[in-house]
């Protein structure tokens, strides 16, 4: 007698008992594993990426051309989507935290680098904040004499928040950056920065300057980017040390999954990245002040929220990796609680979508900050009152877990508007 296959009506099979049950509830040493496994894949995105940017600058300075260099700043523009989406790793891990001033601390004074327009403003009491790394083979860093003749990867690490003041600058996205595109002079009228290729030019031809010089650092400084993100993914590897720091313990792991979220949400980007900026009306205080990208930095900080809450992070190639999440764990505890921070989530990111699309649109983030735009203020304020509004879901996801209530970065924007004029 023939064999009969016989298939299971669709509503049987997403409704059988014995398949619910093959699903477990996760459980927070689950939970912390994903957000752990999402870390590495960011960060090995970051190093793939400023590879690229690493090939593209080379190329550029071996060949200066509007082409090369225009390719060079689509490769840092790429690089920069993955690594974004990392900053929410940090607060809650002080090995990110600790490592991260060396590739995206901001502002700077550029003046430590290369050539500035007269007039350009600098950190207070910042004796370095002209020193021009770039035209000058031998420099005295506060009585102690640097040799700089050849310009390299642990030059830039001596450079590096040089005296002490943050504000000397000397490595990271934000140096190449400046490199890439030099001051942008516009203010909050439209256009970036608009370094010449030509200043990567050796022998005639050359602008600006030291021009060989120039290529030196740019080089090296990529250079650097890709060693300090490789030490990132070595941290969150099988055996790394951030990786073993949130497993240990899943409680705590749990603590600095949310610390991050809401330290991120809340003190960082909407006080200091978004509302400082718009109560001064100042363009210094925009996060990618050179290239004019602050809307896709903005954007990729709130996605990199929102993946580690739901879980899944979208990989450079489009591969997922994604696993048991807190938003099920949270959904477990309290479901109201769940779906409030969800849709919080979904409205910032709705915010930041409209931001990012009136930027592509003509109206860059610098303009937005311009006195009397209301239209621009108004989407900026609505990005920091969509991540204000997810930070307080966020500290009562802590309270339906059990944990202990979380720091959270302030700023003076948020909670001392006064003083920020003061």
């Amino acid at each position: 007698m023939p064999l009969v296959m016989r298939s299971l009506p669709l509503l049987a099979l997403f409704f059988s008992p014995s398949l619910a049950a093959a699903q477990p509830e996760p459980s927070p040493a689950d939970v912390v594993g994903t957000y752990a496994d999402m870390a590495l894949a960011v960060y090995e995105d970051s190093v793939t990426t400023a590879e690229a940017l690493k090939t593209a600058v080379d190329a550029m300075v071996a060949a200066p051309s509007p082409d090369t260099l225009g390719a060079a700043r689509a490769a840092w523009t790429a690089a920069r989507v993955p690594y974004q989406q990392s900053e929410v790793f940090r607060f809650g891990n002080p090995i990110v935290d600790d490592w991260e001033g060396r590739v995206n601390a901001w502002p700077l004074d550029e003046g430590l680098i290369d050539y500035v327009a007269e007039g350009t403003p600098s950190a207070e009491d910042n004796d370095l904040a002209q020193l021009n790394v770039i035209a000058n083979p031998v420099l005295d860093l506060s009585g102690e004499t640097l040799d700089a003749t050849t310009i390299t990867p642990d030059t830039i690490r001596t450079l590096h928040e040089a005296g002490g003041i943050e504000a000397n600058v000397a490595s990271g996205y934000h140096a190449i950056e400046f490199l890439l595109w030099g001051q942008d002079l516009n203010g909050t009228g439209p256009g970036a920065g608009n370094r010449p290729f030509t200043d990567f030019v050796t022998g005639e031809g050359c602008t600006g300057g030291n021009c060989e010089r120039r290529a030196q650092y740019l080089v090296a400084a990529t250079e650097l980017l890709v060693e300090d993100l490789q030490e990132m993914v070595g941290n969150w590897g099988p055996d790394g040390e951030a990786r073993k720091a949130v497993t240990a313990d899943p409680q705590a792991g749990l603590h600095a999954m949310l610390t991050g979220m809401g330290s991120l949400s809340y003190g960082e980007q909407a006080g200091e990245r978004m509302k400082l900026g718009l109560m001064l009306n100042d363009p210094e205080e925009e996060h990618d002040c050179f290239s004019d990208q602050t809307h896709l930095s903005h954007y990729y900080d709130g996605l990199g929220i929102r993946n580690v809450y739901l879980g899944r992070y979208t990989r450079i190639g489009g591969t997922e990796v994604s696993g048991p999440s807190l938003s099920e764990l949270v959904a477990k505890s309290e479901l109201a609680v769940d779906e409030a921070l969800r849709a919080d989530l979904d409205a910032t990111m709705a915010a930041l979508t409209g931001l990012r699309g009136k930027a592509e649109r003509g109206m860059a983030y610098d303009q937005m900050l311009a006195p009397g735009n209301a239209e621009g203020a108004a989407a900026i304020q609505a990005g920091v009152d969509g991540l204000v509004k997810q930070t307080k879901s966020i500290e009562r996801a802590v309270a339906v877990l059990g944990l202990n209530q979380i720091a959270v970065e302030g700023s003076d924007s948020l909670d001392n508007p006064d003083a920020v004029f003061q």
